[in-house]
């Protein structure tokens, strides 16, 4: 049977931490801004580091699985 959670939970995480989608961290004027639909070079990596570390503790401290079938 396949995994189908590291598929799974990398998709949702890269819908929810796109920069500029649902909030970007840094802001060009403020620390969080909502829905601008903007990016810079820093907020991509502020978002990438998230992601990583989200999907590291989900994968691999909380050990989640998901069979399909």
């Amino acid at each position: 049977m396949a995994d189908w959670a590291p598929v799974f939970i990398g998709l949702v995480l890269f819908i929810l931490l796109s920069p500029g989608l649902l909030f970007q961290i840094p802001g060009k004027g403020r620390i969080v801004e909502f829905g601008n639909f903007q990016t810079s070079g820093l907020s991509i990596l502020v978002h990438s580091i998230i992601y990583f570390a989200l999907i590291a503790i989900f994968l691999l401290a909380v050990n989640v699985h998901m069979y399909l079938g």
